[in-house]
């Protein structure tokens, strides 16, 4: 099974009508993924390339029923988007914009989970997510993921660095390894699903016989993980941790990769997922190795 999203997902698209929004949207709807509707305020009543477009996305949910969202707009409009998403009753919201404010991204998680608790929201400034074969939202490209096998013994993914996220799925695709479904959280200060969000939902995945991690320098949600996973998963796991030459004091690419007051750094997350029982690769690749050698083993 894969966890989040699957074939039955239905998705709109906000800022479908903009460059970003639909190149990836029709590369999503492309890849099989159910693509029902697109939103921009005040061209309701469109189309791009037979995908009808709404004013809102209310309007979008009661005339398609969809119930997962692809947020593609600029940084401002970012938060009002994905808190309207949540208004009009969508249960999925990926948001892969880049540069939202910390501040907004704060106000945003604590207002989804007061007001609607029933949504999930995965980013901002994240590559989204794919469940291979059945549904695939945001900026990951479909071909370097392989499908899980049926009765076969698959692999679930989540990473902190989008890049990484590609490179961990093509690493399984070439040692013939299938996936449930690879998140991408993003590396902003306040993402909307954790690693321990995704790491509950493996577990609980029959179909989801190990779990690969990508984690990277900044923050303590690694650590978090590597808490829950001692005390709750009971699946191998392998992993990766990016970042053990950076500079203290120095951000690194996302926006929650800086190392700060002796925190946060690239072994001190290592140290701590290996007494948690987690594999631990000297690079992406050796992760891919290590999770291999724990398939075959299964």
């Amino acid at each position: 099974m894969a966890i989040f999203v699957d074939a039955n997902t239905k998705v709109i698209v906000q800022g479908l009508t903009g460059g970003q929004g639909k190149f990836h949207g029709l590369r999503n709807r492309a890849y099989g993924t159910k693509v029902v509707g697109g939103v921009t305020p005040g061209k309701g009543g469109q189309d791009v390339e037979g995908i009808p477009v709404f004013d809102s996305v209310a309007d979008a949910v009661k005339a398609t029923g969809a119930d997962a969202s692809f947020v593609a707009v600029p940084p401002k409009a970012a938060p009002a988007a994905i808190l309207e998403a949540a208004a009009a009753g969508v249960r999925f919201i990926v948001c892969i914009t880049e540069g939202v404010p910390a501040q907004d991204e704060a106000r945003v998680y604590a207002t989804l989970k007061r007001d609607f608790p029933a949504t999930r929201l995965l980013g901002p400034n994240c590559p989204g997510i794919i469940s291979p074969g059945k549904c695939n939202i945001g900026i990951t490209a479909g071909e370097i993921a392989q499908p899980p096998t049926t009765g076969g013994k698959n692999v679930g993914i989540v990473s902190r660095s989008g890049t990484l996220t590609y490179q961990a799925l093509f690493e399984l695709k070439q040692r013939g390894i299938g996936v449930t479904t690879c998140v991408g959280i993003g590396g902003d200060p306040v993402p909307g699903t954790s690693f321990v969000d995704c790491l509950a939902e493996f577990q609980k995945d029959p179909e989801t016989s190990a779990i690969l991690m990508i984690g990277e320098i900044g923050g303590s949600a690694e650590e978090e993980a590597a808490e829950f996973i001692k005390a709750n998963v009971t699946k191998p796991m392998s992993a990766y941790i990016a970042g053990v030459t950076a500079p203290a004091g120095k951000k690194m690419g996302h926006a929650g990769a800086i190392v700060s007051g002796g925190k946060g750094t690239a072994q001190g997350k290592m140290d701590s997922l290996r007494a948690a029982g987690v594999k631990i690769g000297a690079n992406p690749t050796e992760a891919g190795e290590l999770m291999a050698q724990i398939i075959a083993s299964l």
